[in-house]
């Protein structure tokens, strides 16, 4: 280490000035010892990180309000967003009825395959992890379609404010445990199934999607059914918990079946189709039929008019985070 030179031996001093304990002497001088690089392999960098809503990395801070207005918009949530492109907060000029359409359906498909994704690394088995991947990336295949008809689907998808989505509330509702989101998927599924085989047997811009998105929704479908008939008609515990989902996520269903401009189907024989199919699944799974209104507080049709639950806001903000923090980037 070229001119550096060890110090001289001397005394150890004892912690805190005080001297020895009676029966113990002061330990002898040290002997020099040469100076040594740093020891070089892997360094301690601290604990991880616990995986909070309210926290980015450990550098940054909250993000969260700690009063009033917690569903906050992306950009009062993400720090410093002003790097970014400019939000959308409008559909494209062309507000045409297929744009209205292509924007809800888009929507749907888009926010319930980001929810699915969140299971990743988290399924109760192996296998489900794979299944509900699976659906996650069917429906976002769908989504890209969709959003791409109503002008650029990564703008629509990464830039556009809360309140100019207009998915249905129940595909934003958290994934609680296993059991709500089998619900989820349940009541989704069978809406979707039967509005796509619709578009499908008649003519219109949508027929071709629906052509093609009818048997990956079939799947979904006869996926949650499976999965209701096991956890309802299984052990006391898992046939509670899925009836509590099931009653849960009730009051979220009437909003499927409101008119949506642009889509040429009937939303009363939707629907009564959908209560037959639903009916007649939780009925063979031992589970109760909710009696309970199938609209919430909020006037049913809520997310279409771009009103949101408060953990969409979050879902919201962790969704965009990446494309906002690093705008025109490229794999």
């Amino acid at each position: 280490m070229g001119g550096l030179r060890a110090l001289a031996p001397g005394p150890v001093p004892h912690p805190r000035r005080q001297p020895a304990r009676a029966g113990r002497g002061v330990r002898p001088a040290q002997r020099p010892r040469s100076v040594h690089p740093a020891r070089r392999g892997r360094l301690p960098l601290g604990r991880a990180v616990v995986r909070d809503h309210r926290l980015l990395a450990r550098r940054e801070g909250p993000v969260l309000r700690t009063v009033r207005r917690q569903a906050l918009p992306p950009p009062d949530v993400l720090r410093d967003p002003r790097g970014s492109a400019a939000p959308v907060t409008t559909t494209p000029a062309e507000d045409t009825a297929r744009t209205a359409a292509a924007l809800a359906l888009g929507d749907d498909a888009l926010v319930l395959s980001h929810r699915l994704g969140e299971w990743a690394g988290h399924a109760p088995v192996l296998e489900e992890e794979v299944a509900l991947a699976n659906i996650a990336l069917d429906l976002l295949g769908q989504a890209r379609v969709l959003l791409s008809m109503a002008g650029d689907e990564d703008e629509l998808a990464f830039l556009r404010e809360e309140r100019a989505f207009r998915n249905l509330q129940l595909v934003e509702q958290p994934n609680g445990d296993f059991a709500h989101t089998i619900a989820r998927q349940l009541y989704f599924s069978a809406h979707q199934y039967l509005l796509y085989d619709a578009l499908a047997s008649r003519e219109g811009p949508f027929a071709p999607l629906a052509g093609k998105a009818v048997k990956e929704t079939a799947y979904h479908l006869d996926h949650a059914e499976q999965w209701t008939l096991r956890l309802g008609d299984g052990t006391d515990e898992s046939h509670a918990r899925m009836q509590r989902a099931v009653d849960a996520l009730w009051r979220h269903t009437g909003e499927m079946f409101q008119p949506v401009e642009g889509l040429d189907v009937d939303p009363a024989a939707l629907e009564a189709a959908w209560l037959e199919r639903v009916t007649e699944v939780l009925r063979r799974a031992t589970l109760t039929v909710p009696e309970g209104p199938r609209t919430g507080a909020w006037k049913a049709g809520a997310g279409r008019q771009g009103l949101h639950t408060e953990p969409f806001g979050r879902m919201l903000a962790e969704m965009q985070h990446l494309h906002r923090s690093h705008p025109g980037a490229t794999w």
